[in-house]
């Protein structure tokens, strides 16, 4: 089964201003917006590893790392592995709605995850609206996000 980019789109657009009850809300624990962004790649039908070291979501006390943390999902997407989500960076013109953009703030340290929900034309920051959680925005385009020192592209695949 493909990843379904629009069911990603439509959770996320559903689910950017509240919480679904389903996952715990890590706003208070550094941020949500990873946990959001896990979540509406599961509702686009990327499967859960259960590994150790993979990305599903059971509970609060059941998780992986990879499902909240921004370093980790990224971590945990570009590994090689049989099976289950992957991310590969690309050029801003390779993204798609459905994809992950990631941000950097400060000293090179990844702070932020968010779903790309529409792509413009052109395909440059102007045209890459997103989604996401922590500081709640749906449809904002990239290039606002001015205060991001670097950003990286994330085409979501299935291995």
């Amino acid at each position: 089964m493909p990843y379904d980019r629009k069911a990603a789109v439509r959770y996320a657009h559903e689910w950017v201003y509240r919480r679904n009850p389903r996952y715990y809300d890590f706003s208070e624990l550094g941020g949500d917006c990873t946990s959001f962004v896990s979540q509406a790649l599961y509702a686009g039908g990327i499967p859960m590893d259960v590994r150790p070291d993979g990305w599903y979501y059971n509970s609060p006390d059941d998780r992986a790392p990879a499902w909240s943390s921004v370093s980790r999902f990224y971590d945990y997407g570009v590994r090689p592995k049989p099976w289950g989500m992957t991310l590969r960076e690309v050029p801003l013109s390779e993204l798609e709605e459905g994809d992950v953009i990631q941000l950097s703030f400060a000293d090179g340290v990844w702070g932020h995850t968010l779903l790309v929900v529409f792509i413009g034309k052109p395909a440059a920051a102007q045209g890459i609206y997103l989604a996401a959680h922590s500081n709640d925005n749906d449809f904002r385009p990239l290039d606002t996000y001015t205060q991001a020192l670097s950003r990286r592209a994330l085409k979501v695949g299935l291995a």
